[in-house]
């Protein structure tokens, strides 16, 4: 084969990181940009090194583009009530569509069709048992394009860069068995092997197949330590070419072993295609929201699942690593771990939306570290998606960032924080999973969950007075942050929000243990203590983070005089009533701008003031998406006693919701000029959407605004 020297066209520079859509499989998930390139790309699972990471190195990261040679407009969008991402290119000649998915491995259909098609059968009346030589697709992403109207020159370049980009490759083409008269290319690194295929067809009985090559290409001068491929074509209208690229299973991934190649017909991508999408259309049709912004709940309900990784039921936070929360800054983190206090939130807004499926999925996960807690009875703030504690932090320094931000880092030092509020997350969650999923197991002696639940309050009373690094995770002093202690507060505080809202006077982990206790008829043999501790401390926040003269609540008992959109959370998770002045003069001077002494920026919220907080990371960052939908909801609580509270909430969120990139999904931060910033898909931000959205509805209904 001739090998091909890249050209001009294939510099191209960064693509904003909101211009990107997701797709995924509940192993792992890529981004797709609006030119059709995955741009970010993870293999086997959410948390393996990437294959293709040119959203963090335009040179070398590594990429599998689809997009015309010619000048072309872009249209990106989801098929409706699904996670299968369309990408239309348009120009005067013609018009060309590229459907991308990451097939889903829970649909019985698509397992039904990748088995038989590795066995070279039709579909089976009765599925084959599993077995390390009857496997399903692995990793398995599909790339239909197709022409509309006209003809549309296309280029396929399919450059891996496996392990960071940090190991070398070889890439051999052959011909393919099936479909007949067609090639495959074969990716081999020391860890992992990836192989192309294609499948072309024609849709209309006039027009011919279209004729698909595939050849080599250097892309050594731009930094990948191995060849890649590329195929160029002119495609008419009634012309299809399926691209699947898939990693081998089981023992087969260091390219050794052999494996079944699979049969490939049109029969089979288009069933892949029609199975995937079914399976995401039957999922959300479980949801039980009828309240209004229906779309963006909805939206934000399916990009959760994208997050959750179905083996072992953990959620990650996002699906990235290392998209910088300011461009050319250092705040550059790996979000590809399972936190509790994210995953707990998630699994309460997907019950509020219906789904407990999940819930029970990320119950056996959670039990088991409680199972597995540290010597001194604690947990690790967030754990790896199989349940490990290793999450050691590295940076990549042969990686430029996305747009120079640097350092481009993997892992999380953070893991070991001490961070107390995770506890009262982590107690709401677990009532709500027994509550609407499955209730808690008494009966094995052995392993019994009850005492799991008791010990995590116990660890909680014995340690509450202990300061510690903030739900921020700041990286240098530990102090008394007020929201921290409030996550105390969370910790005894009954954030059933949307269930017991009535209930306004009680607190967290202790009212979950003893509801628990309660409605199981189960001991509780330190009731008092908990009764106690759960008084004394909401005592001490009322004292002691309470600035008298500047009538606010501070970021810390230490600095009363610095602000922190965290304490926003208070009626939230009803330590204190919406309509009390103390926290209704701290939510005005929130809503002020930076210039004034508050956090609030063209509507949207920072976390705190970075010139006025040091955290020990330094640099700058944008308004934080979580903030500003925390004060939304604090403005709707407000406002069920202040009307123009309720309609500052209205306003703040339909502002909001402009800022939702083009297929309806949520990065972490914005910039002052309206960028995405940090990593996306952020799941923390969809599931605080899904409760300001649910929380300002069923507001609004009540008092019939």
């Amino acid at each position: 084969m001739n090998i091909q020297e890249p050209k001009n066209a294939f510099d191209r520079d960064y693509i904003p990181i909101a211009d990107h859509g997701l797709i995924g499989n509940l192993h792992t998930a890529a981004l797709v940009s609006t030119d059709g390139s995955i741009e970010s790309y993870c293999i086997p699972h959410f948390d393996s090194p990437s294959v293709f990471a040119r959203i963090l190195d335009k040179n070398k990261g590594g990429h599998f583009s689809i997009s015309p040679t010619v000048p072309f407009t872009t249209k990106q969008n989801y098929y409706p009530s699904s996670n299968v991402l369309q990408t239309k290119f348009m120009n005067e000649s013609g018009v060309a569509s590229v459907t991308g998915e990451l097939s889903s491995p829970e649909s019985t259909k698509t397992q039904a069709l990748c088995r038989s098609a590795l066995l070279g059968t039709s579909f089976p009346a009765k599925l084959p048992p599993r077995s390390p030589r009857n496997p399903s697709f692995h990793g398995l992403s599909v790339a239909s394009r197709r022409v509309i109207r006209g003809k549309v020159p296309l280029r396929m370049e399919c450059a891996p860069a496996f392990n960071y980009a940090r190991s070398k490759h070889t890439t051999v083409i052959t011909p393919s068995s099936a479909p007949a008269n067609t090639l495959k290319a074969d990716f081999h690194s020391d860890s992992l092997a990836l192989d192309l295929r294609y499948v072309p067809e024609n849709t209309m009985a006039s027009v011919p197949c279209p004729k698909v090559g595939l050849e080599l290409l250097d892309l050594s001068s731009k930094g990948h330590l191995g060849l890649a491929v590329q195929s160029e074509m002119l495609l008419v209208e009634g012309q299809c070419v399926t691209f699947i690229l898939r990693s081998p299973p089981n023992g087969a991934e260091s390219g050794a072993s052999q494996y079944e190649d699979p049969v490939l017909t049109k029969e089979l991508v288009h069933g892949l295609l029609t199975s995937t999408n079914k399976y995401w259309n039957d999922w959300i049709r479980q949801s039980t929201y009828s309240g209004s912004w229906k779309e963006a709940v909805h939206r934000s309900a399916l990009a959760l699942k994208l997050l959750i990784f179905e083996p072992t039921g953990a959620v990650v936070a996002s699906p990235t690593f290392s998209l910088p929360e300011f461009i050319g800054g250092t705040r550059n983190w790996d979000y590809r771990a399972s936190w509790i206090r994210d995953s707990s939130f998630t699994l309460y807004a997907l019950i509020r939306l219906g789904f407990t499926q999940e819930a029970d999925a990320y119950m056996e996960f959670i039990f088991e570290r409680l199972r597995n807690k540290n010597p001194d009875g604690s947990l690790q703030i967030m754990y790896t998606i199989h349940g490990g504690k290793d999450l050691e932090e590295l940076e990549l320094s042969h990686l430029d960032g996305h747009k120079g931000s640097r350092p481009v880092r993997i892992g999380n030092g953070a893991a070991d924080h001490l961070q107390l509020d995770i506890y009262g997350e982590l107690m709401d969650c677990i009532y709500l999973g027994q509550k609407f999923g499955r209730p808690l197991v008494v009966a094995d002696l052995r392993n019994d969950t009850r005492l799991l639940v008791r010990g995590v309050v116990d660890y909680v009373v014995a340690n509450c007075h202990l300061p510690d690094l903030s739900i921020w995770e700041v990286r240098n002093k530990k102090r008394h942050f007020t929201a921290i202690f409030q996550g105390h507060a969370l910790v005894f505080v009954p954030c059933d929000h949307a269930l017991c809202s009535d209930k306004m006077n009680t607190r967290v982990a202790i009212d979950r243990g003893l509801r628990i206790a309660d409605k199981r008829s189960l001991p509780c043999p330190n009731r008092p203590k908990w009764l106690e501790t759960r008084d004394r401390l909401y005592e001490e926040i009322m004292e002691k983070a309470w600035h008298p003269e500047l009538q606010v609540f501070g970021q810390s008992y230490e600095e009363t005089d610095v602000m922190d959109s965290a304490v926003l959370i208070m009626p939230l998770v009803f330590f204190i009533q919406p309509s009390d002045p103390r926290f209704v003069s701290t939510l005005r001077q929130i809503l002020n701008t930076p210039e004034r002494g508050g956090l609030t920026s063209n509507n949207l919220v920072f976390r705190y003031d970075v010139t006025k907080s040091d955290d020990g990371v330094g640099g700058e960052e944008g308004t934080f998406c979580l903030c500003t939908l925390w004060c939304v909801e604090a403005l709707t609580r407000a406002g069920e006693y202040d009307r123009p509270m309720l309609l500052k909430a209205v306003s703040m969120f339909e502002d909001f919701l402009l800022y939702l990139n083009h297929v309806g999904l949520c990065t972490e931060e914005i910039s002052d000029a309206g960028e995405g910033l940090g990593n996306a898909v952020q799941g923390f931000t969809h599931v605080t959407l899904i409760s300001a959205a649910y929380n300002l509805s069923r507001t609004m209904q009540r008092l019939r605004l």
